[in-house]
């Protein structure tokens, strides 16, 4: 079975997107990095800004909470995504 250029250079373009899809897939654009783990912690608040507080995670990211009517030295269990800066109270 022989093939004509026109079959070849259509095999090699569909090669080539193949090629590109699994290298962007695996590479460069992880699926698995969009989803990130959640993470609890017991912390204590460090202040109160006009409803903003703020605290200190093991990350040592400081953390955002809005709506926040907690004040200073008050600890709370937190939840927020891993490496992120913002989190939300866990109400138990």
């Amino acid at each position: 079975m022989t093939l004509n250029s026109t079959q070849k250079a259509t095999y090699a373009f569909v090669g080539a997107i193949i090629v590109a899809g699994i290298v962007l897939s695996t590479i460069v654009f992880p699926f698995w990095n969009l989803i990130r783990e959640d993470v609890y912690e017991e912390v204590k608040i460090i202040s109160n800004d006009d409803g903003i507080c703020y605290v200190e995670t093991i990350d040592l990211i400081p953390k955002k909470i809005e709506n926040c009517n907690l004040s200073p030295d008050d600890t709370v269990t937190i939840k927020y995504p891993e490496g992120l800066p913002w989190a939300t109270v866990v109400e138990p």
